[in-house]
């Protein structure tokens, strides 16, 4: 057990160069089955972060990104009408994954933010009157800018406790800078991770 964390710690390192402690504490919390969320500026390397977590833990990964034209349908999915069997089909959305990356919550507008955390808190959605659960294990990583910026909705503590952490990662120190302008860029290494082959790091989270 300890030496496959220690792996998996060890891979997502070597994509986010210098945040050892931030990637320890994002693996610790959804290890932990809670919902992480990610304070920062643009460009930290959030969206990098959850895209390496996804991988080295074997999920199914999807991201939403958050604007202010969002709908809660966007998020939950809708049913469609289907000609051939004259009945409405259903068509998830992108919540129904097992590692979903909110990218820049704060940006949508509470009705649309209330779709992603009601699912959070309940393990499930109710669509158009059918109750639908979600995958097992179900993570959130939402990310926000910081509420001094224009165009965010903050979220009001009721919405923030259902988040079991946060965290910031902040600007590289001066390692880490000089190996990522020198290096190849982190995105391009993420094929190269292996996956966990226990999804979700199941195996892990039950222990």
């Amino acid at each position: 057990m300890r030496s496959k964390l220690e792996k998996c710690l060890n891979a997502v390192d070597g994509i986010l160069l210098g945040k050892e402690v931030q990637v320890r504490l994002a693996l610790t919390c959804l290890l932990a089955r809670g919902h992480l969320l990610i304070e920062d500026l643009p460009g930290m390397g959030k969206t990098t972060l959850c895209h390496a977590l996804a991988r080295v833990l074997g999920l199914s990964f999807q991201r939403i990104q958050f604007t202010s034209d969002l709908l809660p349908g966007d998020v939950l999915g809708t049913s469609v009408f289907d000609k051939d069997s004259g009945q409405f089909v259903f068509h998830p959305g992108p919540i129904f994954a097992e590692l979903v990356l909110a990218d820049e919550i704060n940006r949508a507008t509470p009705k649309a933010q209330s779709a992603l955390l009601e699912a959070m808190e309940e393990g499930q959605v109710t669509i158009e009157g059918a109750t639908r659960p979600l995958p097992e294990p179900f993570f959130v990583i939402a990310t926000q800018n910081p509420v001094t910026q224009g165009g965010t909705f903050a979220l009001p503590e009721s919405q923030l406790d259902r988040f079991l952490m946060r965290l910031s990662l902040g600007y590289p120190g001066r390692a880490a800078e000089k190996a990522l302008l020198l290096g190849e860029a982190r995105r391009d290494l993420l094929p190269r991770l292996e996956a966990d082959p226990h999804p979700a790091g199941a195996g892990c989270a039950a222990g």
